[in-house]
């Protein structure tokens, strides 16, 4: 793959067992935010930057949880459940050692999966895709309820995204023209799409303030994507989209859509 078009990420695959009565909460990422905000070291769990480009002097967070299917279920002592981790930091062991100070869940096995992504895609022609939002989504511009997100807006904030976390975590920026790569996304139709609007917010403990964790979930169908734009999206399908990511908002599945024979 071209030099400075790649992206790295470490997949983790964390096996648990409850050790009391455990109601999660919907999102249930809220229940591992908590524990994860009081043990990770503060430059992990909440980076920042000294200097940089406006919008990114607090840097993105090196880490995705994936939880989303434990929403609102309730644990019986002993029994097991699992959850994924994204991570787009070099050392994991503070993370490993974090979920072994639960104290509401022991650990059972946490296995690892590194991922290197190339950005640039094989030659071919236009196609029709599918977008699915597993996970209350938020983008910016905002989408109003009744409406479907030009794709432009959603490949613009996933190349944010993919590109913040690279420079930040990986092997620096991107070499690519964010401009010209962008540019031909503003052609792409809408060919339609399903999707529900959800309000959600959590209290944060420590600041006593409310943030909003709410967002639309569905899919939207786009028409002749340039094969360009899929591994970034498939990359984006490891970041999340939108706001809240690493609480596993924004999370995407991608799939072409093939028309009857």
């Amino acid at each position: 793959m071209p030099a400075g078009l790649d992206f790295h990420v470490l997949t983790c695959r964390i096996s648990l067992r409850a050790r009391v009565p455990l109601d999660l909460p919907t999102p249930a990422a809220n229940r591992f935010r908590g524990a994860l905000g009081f043990q990770l070291p503060e430059e992990i769990f909440r980076p920042s930057a000294q200097e940089g480009p406006s919008g990114l002097h607090d840097r993105p967070r090196p880490f995705s949880l994936r939880a989303h299917h434990l929403d609102g279920l309730s644990l019986r002592p002993g029994q097991a459940f699992e959850l994924s981790l994204n991570l787009f930091y070099a050392d994991p062991s503070p993370f490993r050692e974090a979920f072994a100070r639960l104290a509401w869940a022991a650990p059972l096995d946490w296995s690892e999966t590194y991922h290197h992504a190339g950005l640039a895609a094989e030659p071919g022609p236009p196609f029709d895709l599918r977008v699915r939002f597993l996970t209350p989504t938020e983008l910016k511009p905002p989408v109003p309820p009744g409406s479907l997100p030009p794709f432009a807006t959603l490949l613009a904030r996933a190349c944010d995204r993919i590109s913040a976390l690279r420079a930040f975590y990986g092997p620096g920026p991107l070499d690519v023209d964010h401009a010209a790569l962008r540019a031909p996304a503003g052609a792409v139709d809408t060919l339609g799409g399903d999707l529900r609007h959800a309000a959600a917010a959590r209290l944060s403990a420590r600041t006593g303030q409310t943030h909003p964790l709410g967002g639309f979930t569905g899919h939207v169908d786009y028409a002749q994507v340039p094969n360009a734009f899929l591994p970034w999206l498939q990359a984006a399908a490891f970041t999340g989209v939108g706001r809240q990511t690493v609480w596993g908002n924004g999370i995407i599945a991608v799939e072409r859509i093939v028309s009857p024979a």
